[in-house]
């Protein structure tokens, strides 16, 4: 039976369940990858996260030919060249794994619909999640809507039946009379070069997840908040693609915890708390799919009107505050952002900017190398005070004291923000206190070499929280 794997989030070949279940089932497998021209022309994701794409399919196409499978790809309206495939390539049944945003939801709903008038059958797995939405329910049977009670739970049904890996797989029968075509390079789709590409695919994730849980996961609880170490795993990327299972980490991830003992549990239970984060926005989608379009909760307060040359100055690190514009500044060269200071640089635009924190999300979306709508949304949603684990408004990061506690030296804001590479670390938290004389000392006169703040910080929370 001729059978088509449809890769969508999920590229790799270990631990892939519809590659599994396929080359199990069927002896002829076709492995499909279709450009979706409509998301590409959108604009919604940037030339960093499209071109991590392509080196991910890249990385499969290889991996895929050590197991005499062929990879194809085509380009239009997904549910479209789905059936145009099938129907070409004679194939018997559809694999894939499910997918859990709204618009992919639907997607997929129209494919399993025009595939059946076709006469051609789908199989679909769980993949992209550990847990599905419906999976890890409150006692009662409903979404869970803050993340500790969902973290509990999912531990209970972790405990209860740790989700196992799919075998590693074996070479296929070869489709006879097909040759692969190149893939289409980045300027085929529409984007110029990104400034600093990211190498992915699943090799290079299988390392990193190595080199990272053979080291760094040791001090993680403490170094994941400190910009200026390299103290965190830098998957995410991998993980958005699918070119590594959250299952294989999460497995790796205790096996290292039982092997080093005591002193790495705390490391390696503090990065499994944020693989759970990720599985927790997940469910969070697809149980309120409107989320995209709306805050879960009303903002305790409301943005003002749009103000650009605020946003501007946000978008360009031009806000300052030595932290946030090195966030800033290392999104726009790098296309990531280390996760403290994400957090940081969204509360500054919700509260002490006042704007809209949709045009901060969107901005985020466009640019990060892992940009991912559940998660990006979701913590966005966090920071503004409107998602479903939202606490009161008055969650409100100081971005001076951020800095002072996570980049104590000064450290990671000097390799972003080269005006203030001179200031001692007594001063860089808040140049625009230094007198004319230590401005002349250190080379950076504040409002000409460094912008002065855009806002002054305590009078925007005494103003956001109304006293």
């Amino acid at each position: 039976m001729r059978a088509i794997v449809w890769f969508r989030r999920d590229l790799r070949v270990h631990d892939q369940p519809a590659l599994a279940c396929a080359l199990r089932e069927c002896n002829e497998i076709i492995p499909l990858f279709i450009f979706d021209d409509l998301l590409l022309s959108s604009r919604q994701f940037g030339s960093t996260n499209v071109a991590f794409m392509l080196s991910c399919l890249e990385d499969l196409v290889e991996s895929l030919q050590r197991l005499r499978l062929t990879f194809t790809w085509r380009r239009g309206e997904p549910v479209e060249e789905l059936a145009y495939a099938a129907r070409e390539l004679q194939a018997a049944v559809v694999y894939w794994n499910r997918d859990y945003e709204p618009a992919a939801i639907e997607r997929d709903r129209r494919a399993v619909h025009t595939l059946a008038q076709l006469g051609v059958a789908t199989k679909t797995y769980k993949d992209h999640v550990v847990f599905e939405a419906r999976d890890v329910l409150s006692p009662e049977g409903r979404p869970l809507q803050r993340y500790g009670a969902y973290r509990r739970r999912w531990w209970e049904h972790w405990h209860a039946s740790p989700p196992g890996l799919t075998p590693r797989p074996t070479p296929s029968s070869p489709v006879k009379a097909r040759t692969s075509r190149a893939l289409p390079t980045l300027g085929d789709l529409g984007y110029d070069p990104p400034t600093v590409p990211w190498k992915g695919g699943e090799a290079v994730a299988r390392r990193r997840l190595r080199r990272f849980l053979d080291g760094a996961v040791r001090d993680y609880a403490l170094d994941r908040n400190r910009p200026a170490v390299d103290g965190t795993s830098r998957l995410s990327p991998y993980f958005r693609f699918g070119a590594l299972s959250t299952r294989t980490a999460i497995h790796a991830a205790l096996a290292t915890r039982r092997l080093k003992g005591s002193a790495w549990q705390s490391g390696v239970n503090a990065w499994i708390d944020e693989l759970i984060w990720r599985d927790f926005f997940q469910q969070v989608l697809a149980n309120f799919p409107n989320l995209t379009a709306r805050a879960f909760h009303n903002s305790p307060r409301p943005p003002v009107r749009h103000n650009e040359r605020l946003f501007q100055a946000w978008c360009r690190g031009l806000t300052g505050f030595p932290f946030i514009d090195a966030g800033m500044r290392q999104l726009n060269r790098i296309g990531w952002m280390h996760n403290r200071v994400r957090m940081v640089a969204a509360s500054f635009l919700v509260k002490d900017l006042r704007l809209d924190w949709r045009s901060g999300e969107q901005y985020f979306l466009q640019h990060l190398v892992d940009g991912d709508t559940a998660a990006n949304n979701g913590n966005w949603q966090w920071c503004a005070s409107t998602g479903t684990d939202a606490m009161p408004g008055f969650r409100i990061f100081n971005p001076a004291r951020q800095s002072q506690r996570f980049d104590p030296a000064g450290d990671y804001i000097r390799q972003y923000v080269p005006e203030l590479v001179h200031v001692p670390p007594t001063l860089i938290h808040r140049p625009e206190l230094m007198t004319g004389e230590e401005q002349t000392r250190f080379s950076c006169r504040i409002g000409h070499d460094y912008p002065t703040p855009i806002v002054d910080h305590e009078s925007a929370r005494r103003a956001y929280i109304g006293r």
